[in-house]
């Protein structure tokens, strides 16, 4: 054997194994799969899915899939893409494609016992709140999926301060109206700007401490104060809000090979919002910076305008075709922004959307 071919048949070949997960779900019903001792990741539960064969895409790798092991026929539900990870467990690399479908009734109770596949693997149907706790230990390349199953099929938008702007007190105009029409338990992003901003932020979160607050992301100054204290409860948020010029800034710095530590925030996911192709490809690298890193991931991006705006008239909308095209690109929940209304979270979903968003119909 020459040295050369030593060499090489002394490096470790890893390739990458492309897998299509399935997100199965009955309203706060998840169902998962167990894998056994000998498997890669044993002993670890897992969202039903497999290997995407050569001759399909990944969303008919799900069905298959999802049919091959459990008998649920998924080919007439609605399947949403929730984005793609990509992880390197050392041994192996895997690039996840992650589809979410949530079951008829009528499908629920035909497959609500279902203790094994039909390949005995083992199943179980699992609690929303207690998959999310932490109860049911999943293989690392799934954190990312958790964080985004926590998103909800609606976004409350506040009206900007200048909304009150003939009010003598708008701040307090503010607060009251916002106390008064968020829905219970609502997620919301606190659209603003100003010295007042967090005195308002803090006022509203002693008043309404159901809400999920979306924090817009201002220079890090948030992410720094965190990052040298100990206690967090005082930062209400469930996650930051990156605007499309922080997100193209952070962009080109990492393209400058600069440090991009100012929006890599150890703390919290971010939202980003994207309105192009550029824009997403820029979200995407984020999130793979943030994954690499093991920071929380990106949750999702806002994808906007849908349909025409009072608050942007002059923004050409992309229309349903279009923002699906757009959201296809995307590897992480895409939310539908701009003209919608909450009735609207079906249509979304058709075109590929996990939740919509908006300020008027939200409140």
């Amino acid at each position: 054997m020459t040295s050369a071919t030593k060499n090489c048949s002394e490096v470790k070949q890893t390739s990458t194994v492309n897998v299509a997960i399935a997100v199965i779900h009955y309203k706060e019903q998840y169902l998962l799969g167990f894998r056994n001792s000998t498997q890669h990741q044993g002993n670890l539960y897992e969202f039903v899915g497999g290997k995407i064969d050569d001759h399909e895409n990944a969303e008919q790798a799900v069905v298959r899939e999802v049919a091959e092991e459990t008998g649920i026929d998924l080919s007439q539900n609605t399947i949403v893409k929730l984005g793609r990870v990509h992880h390197d467990y050392g041994d192996k690399q895997v690039s996840l494609q992650i589809y979410k479908s949530e079951l008829s009734e009528q499908q629920y109770e035909q497959h609500q016992y279902l203790q094994y596949g039909l390949e005995q693997q083992p199943l179980k149907w699992v609690e929303r709140q207690a998959l999310l706790a932490g109860k049911y230990p999943l293989p690392a390349a799934n954190n990312t999926i958790l964080e985004w199953i926590k998103l909800p099929t609606q976004i409350a938008i506040t009206y900007p301060l200048a909304h009150f702007s003939e009010s003598s007190e708008p701040a307090t105009e503010w607060l009251n109206y916002h106390i008064e029409n968020l829905s219970a338990a609502a997620w919301v992003y606190i659209r603003v700007k100003g010295a007042e901003r967090d005195q308002m932020v803090a006022e509203l979160m002693n008043k309404r401490p159901d809400l999920q607050m979306i924090l817009p992301y201002r220079d890090s100054v948030v992410c720094d104060s965190l990052a040298h204290t100990e206690s967090k409860v005082d930062d209400p948020a469930v996650a930051y809000h990156l605007t499309h010029t922080d997100l193209m800034q952070w962009d080109m710095s990492a393209n400058s090979n600069a440090e991009p530590s100012r929006v890599l925030c150890k703390e919290r996911p971010f939202i980003v919002s994207c309105h192009d192709i550029a824009s997403i490809e820029a979200a995407n690298r984020l999130a793979d910076a943030r994954i690499e890193k093991q920071l929380p991931p990106v949750m999702a991006i806002f994808v906007s305008p849908v349909l025409s705006t009072k608050t942007h008239p002059d923004a050409a909308p992309l229309g349903w075709e279009s923002w699906s095209e757009l959201a296809q690109l995307a590897d992480m929940p895409v939310i539908g922004l701009g003209g919608l209304s909450p009735s609207m979270i079906g249509q979304a979903a058709q075109f590929g959307g996990v939740s919509v968003a908006g300020i008027r119909q939200f409140l």
